[in-house]
């Protein structure tokens, strides 16, 4: 049985953890952390193992995965120091370029990179990878495979790894979730009721786009009848706006991203 081991406890850890246990995938989950609690709640949720030793949670590792934040990745890499057998590791640290990563800890750890979304916790998640050129075709196959259990799995080049972090992140999906029922209370709807219905628009409606053979041009059409009340909302929230919003909001989590890059490795930027 493969022995995954992550190193950091906190919610994405968790989320995969849960998605892992919801899948019924068949490996021995061992979790490294500082703090002690984070352990207990992922073993007494989910039956991990607590391995809080850090050497000897990478010693035991068939699959690494570094989930701390980005700020914590250099020292958590400094303190591993020095691996003494092939293995395959991921980090989940966004804005962390793999060239760094594989700087720090040299040969015999071979380095991808993945992000994971936490809605992974219900197998409908969405992860993008990318490898280190000496990762070879059996332990790509290795990852696909693992992240599988949480959803669907894409493979993207590593200078668009910023772009993607950004843009598919599921906060943008809960934070359009809130402010749109909060208009629709606003409005004048009962809390429940304006939730339950700004889910519809968003949740049901997307869905019905994924699933189906209809464009979004075709389906936006379908939806907003030009003159009626969805094709005056739309209008109204573009000109204040809307549309702006998002790309400024986007362009600021890449600068973010980047800046992480900057921040672990200075030298190079």
């Amino acid at each position: 049985m493969s022995r995954v081991v992550f190193l950091g406890a906190g919610r994405i850890t968790t989320a995969l953890v849960a998605g892992l246990r919801l899948a019924k995938a068949d490996y021995k989950i061992v979790v490294h952390d500082r703090n002690p609690a984070r352990m207990r709640e992922l073993h007494k949720r989910y039956g991990a193992l607590i391995e809080p030793d850090l050497q000897r949670a990478v010693s035991q590792a068939d699959l690494l995965i570094v989930a701390v934040r980005p700020d914590s990745v250099r020292k958590l890499l400094h303190d591993i120091a020095k691996v003494e057998r092939p293995v395959l590791a991921i980090s989940l640290a966004a804005g962390i370029p793999l060239r760094p990563l594989i700087s720090a800890l040299g040969f015999p750890v071979r380095w991808a990179r993945a992000m994971p979304s936490p809605v992974a916790r219900s197998g409908r998640g969405l992860t993008a990878l990318t490898f280190a050129r000496n990762v070879p075709a059996a332990d790509r196959n290795r990852l696909r495979q693992f992240f599988a259990h949480f959803g669907q799995v894409i493979e993207i080049r590593e200078k668009k790894f910023d772009a993607f972090t950004v843009t598919y992140s599921s906060s943008h999906g809960y934070h359009a979730l809130e402010a749109l029922a909060e208009a629709g209370h606003r409005a004048g709807l009962d809390r429940k009721t304006a939730l339950m219905a700004a889910a519809h628009a968003l949740a049901d409606g997307i869905a019905a786009w994924r699933e189906g053979s209809h464009s979004l041009a075709a389906l936006l059409r379908e939806a907003a009848t030009p003159g009626g009340i969805a094709a005056t909302t739309m209008s109204a929230m573009n000109a204040a706006g809307y549309r702006q919003a998002v790309q400024r909001g986007v362009l600021a989590g890449w600068r973010r991203a980047r800046a992480n890059a900057i921040k672990f490795n200075p030298a190079r930027n």
